[in-house]
């Protein structure tokens, strides 16, 4: 079977499992899991109620721990053995599972005996219409092992999974860099521990990147070799609203972050960016496209500079998944901005791989994007998603698309030309040369944010960037009464 190790005189071990759930139902699928020959090996049960042992198992931590966990266990795959527990309790503890790159299986609501047999997967890439797209580590691992390492925004949904994978690379030292100290103590937690790194191997800063000598000081002190920058705004509509402190976060942030990595040496630098950046309407990807070209303003320095453009990120705690399922249990309508609108869907460890990947691919600040396909339709996600939960009715309603938003984004603007790259799945598209004055447009603009001149960072945004063009608000696509459409469904069938 799938994921077997067999060793002479023994059963074949499966794949490392934990258990959510350390009542009846849990423990009874524990022991018929221990007692046959099974794709899964528990190796203990997740519980809030914290238990010290149940079927003989450890209880290794309350569900808020799955990812600390799941790192420091090695484990591959979640059990959700709570029948009765809430689907939207459900849909957040498979994005902590699918956050922390395990499979999810669970057992359908019932007050029937527990058998193996009743499982059923919980598939991401039944949702995304895909299979997730994995890394080789060979790459990666030549690039971080025996580094020194730092990450900015460290405690996000792709800087958390950034850590977790170069924790298993062998880092030299790892340095986390981050405004929330709780997310910082939490990944800490993720990647240190027996077989992963050492406490001293890994130093925590809180700091902002807005910061720039406390930035500066921290580059001098670690001295990192590779530096990959995860800190971001990515609200759209936050920065729609607040764009001064877009700029201040997405290009001053960047610049700080550039210039201490040029200043200290640092060999290469990774910059998380997003598809929004093509061809940008919003001011959030008209921010993120300048924050790629401030990397074009150090070119020909002593580091290597990559741009990596990622979709919307599925498959973390707090993203659009659960609140689906929140709304859907509670029977509130699911609010879509328009029918036809798409997104590229990708999860937290394919954006952290393909970062590790297009880093060590690198050689003059070009700009990588991961081939996921065509964008998938927002109500298409919202129907499978409500199939695989068996949830209830889905109403839908249609608010029409807000300030800066596409019906659907491109990862490469008309003007630029993609080229192959040594991964099938990668494409890269070569830096134009830098547009005249960029340095000084971008110190007005940086200085038009800090006095929270609106109206100035707007019009500098137009100045510095012709193709950010934010579109008129099209028209919902169906007729609908004043406030939006609505549409009403149940799913006929459950996902695979």
């Amino acid at each position: 079977m799938r994921g077997y190790v067999r060793r002479r005189g023994t059963r074949p071990l499966g794949e490392p499992a934990l258990i959510i759930g350390a009542g009846p139902a849990g423990q009874a699928l524990a022991r018929e899991l221990c007692g046959e020959d099974t794709e899964l090996r528990p190796i203990g049960f997740l519980d809030d109620d914290r238990p010290h042992t149940a079927a003989g198992l450890p209880v290794l931590g309350r569900t808020d721990e799955l990812e600390e966990v799941a790192g420091r266990t090695g484990a591959r795959t979640a059990v959700l053995a709570v029948p009765a527990m809430a689907q939207a309790q459900v849909a957040v503890l498979a994005e902590r599972a699918w956050a922390a790159g395990l499979l999810v299986r669970y057992l359908p609501q019932g007050h029937g005996p527990v058998r193996v047999r009743d499982l059923r997967d919980l598939r991401l890439s039944w949702l995304l219409g895909r299979e997730e797209v994995r890394m080789d580590d060979d790459r990666a691992r030549r690039l971080v092992t025996d580094r020194r390492v730092v990450v900015t925004g460290a405690g996000g949904s792709v800087g958390s999974a950034l850590c977790r994978q170069i924790g298993r690379l062998g880092p030299a030292t790892l340095v986390l860099l981050d405004e929330d100290a709780g997310g910082l103590d939490r990944v800490r937690r993720e990647v240190t521990g027996p077989g992963r790194l050492n406490l001293d191997q890994v130093t925590v800063a809180r700091a902002d990147v807005r910061d720039r000598r406390h930035v500066q000081d921290l580059f001098g002190r670690t001295r990192p070799e590779l530096v990959f920058h995860a800190a971001q705004q990515h609200c759209l509509a936050s920065s729609e609203q607040r764009p001064c402190e877009a700029v201040r976060t997405n290009v001053l942030g960047t610049r700080h972050v550039v210039d201490a990595a040029v200043r200290h040496r640092t060999e290469r630098l990774a910059l998380v960016s997003s598809d929004k950046a093509a061809d940008p309407s919003s001011v959030l990807g008209a921010t993120k496209r300048l924050s790629e070209l401030v990397l074009h303003t150090a070119v020909g320095g002593p580091t290597c500079f990559a741009a990596i453009r990622c979709g919307d990120v599925i498959g973390s705690p707090g993203s659009l998944l659960s609140v689906l399922a929140g709304r859907i249990e509670r029977g509130e309508p699911v609010t879509i901005t328009h029918p036809e609108v798409a997104r590229h869907f990708m999860t937290a460890e394919e954006s952290a791989g393909l970062v590790l990947e297009a880093a060590a691919l690198a050689e003059e600040a070009e700009t990588f994007v991961l081939d996921v396909g065509e964008p998938v339709p927002v109500l298409d996600l919202v129907y499978r998603y409500a199939e695989l939960l068996r949830l209830p009715e889905v109403i839908v309603r249609f608010s029409g698309l807000g300030p800066g938003e596409k019906l659907a984004e491109k990862v490469f603007s008309d003007g630029e030309h993609r080229v192959a790259t040594a991964h099938p799945k990668i494409w890269a598209s070569r830096p134009a040369p830098a547009p005249t004055g960029l340095a000084r447009l971008l110190d007005l603009l940086c200085i038009a944010a800090d006095v929270d001149d609106d109206a100035e960072v707007r019009l500098l945004l137009r100045r510095l960037l012709p193709e950010y063009q934010p579109p008129r608000r099209p028209e919902p696509a169906v007729s609908a009464p004043p406030g939006g459409g609505t549409v009403s469904t149940r799913p006929e069938r459950a996902g695979p």
